[in-house]
């Protein structure tokens, strides 16, 4: 079952509960435990074609009003691809949700139809799950019905020097502190991903706030001072063996989302459809009226 299972700066990331959200504006905490899917789109396949293909899992899960919702985002950096987050509270509640579509025949059978159509499009899959680290996260309730964007960076971490990195991030959170406006949630890979794995999120309501973002780096430098940005590039140095960041765009025709995220910004989730053209009258040409 391909939705209950994926990748994800200081300072960029946050992923509230998929499966609750208040009509209005309302903060939700991570969940505990967030299953990722990444499907790789064969050249030319994506777009239109992929929403598509996408729509029947939607579909599927919204005909019988399936509870264990997740959200879907495309690429806009990086090879094209498409993440799908599905939050769990444990593990258990993640093998529960497994066992119960394995279940259910009927739901089963319309996924795997719907499976056949979208592997069409596909060039490859890979599935990952993360625990959330509230200790490496920053204000990471958010309204996420609201947001449109993640920004999403992953930080693998060398072998042995677990010590530097988690001196640097507790460094990079004093700093932060004195930054009202920043926010992130931290996760750390569990399973599908080399250990020592940590994603940060920050969701973005749109992209000036990406510009108000990088305009405060100053901001940051200075909360840090001279000697502590000294100090945290020599951990950075010795404790970070990659790192990449990425954008993505919120997609709600391949999201299957809660009614109360539909309910908050319905123009977004569920838009209403442009209406039939009226067919043109016949244009009168013998000038007999018929």
């Amino acid at each position: 079952m391909k939705r209950i299972s994926g990748m994800l700066c200081l300072g960029c990331l946050v992923v509230g509960s998929l499966g609750t959200a208040a009509a209005q504006e309302q903060s939700m905490a991570p969940p505990k435990v967030l299953t990722v899917t990444r499907e790789f789109v064969k050249p030319g396949k994506g777009g239109a074609m992929h929403d598509k293909a996408e729509s029947a899992f939607v579909q599927s899960f919204a005909r019988i009003k399936y509870p264990t919702h997740y959200l879907a985002m495309n690429s806009l950096s990086g090879k094209p691809r498409v993440l799908f987050f599905t939050p769990y509270d444990s593990f258990a509640a993640w093998e529960k949700d497994a066992n119960t579509i394995n279940k259910n025949a009927a739901l089963s059978g319309s996924l795997d139809r719907a499976g056949v159509a979208d592997g069409d499009l596909l060039d490859s899959v890979d599935m990952a799950a993360w625990t959330y680290n509230e200790e490496y996260s920053l204000r990471p309730s958010v309204d996420i019905a609201h947001m449109r964007y993640f920004e999403i960076s992953v930080y693998h971490v060398k072998p042995g020097h677990h010590k530097d990195w988690d001196d640097a991030i507790k460094m990079v959170l004093a700093a932060e502190q004195k930054l009202p406006d920043n926010h992130w949630a931290c996760y750390e890979a569990a399973y599908g991903v080399p250990e020592g794995t940590y994603a940060f999120i920050t969701a973005r309501k749109s992209a000036d706030e990406i510009d108000k973002n990088f305009a405060q780096q100053k901001d940051f430098v200075s909360a840090m001072g001279e000697e502590g940005m000294k100090k945290l590039d020599e951990l950075a140095a010795a404790a970070i063996e990659s790192s990449e960041s990425n954008l993505f765009m919120f997609n709600p025709k391949m999201s299957y989302v809660a009614d109360d995220w539909v309910k908050a910004d319905p123009d977004f989730w569920k838009p209403k459809a442009a209406p039939a053209a009226m067919p043109k009258k016949p244009t009168d040409k013998t000038g007999t009226g018929q």
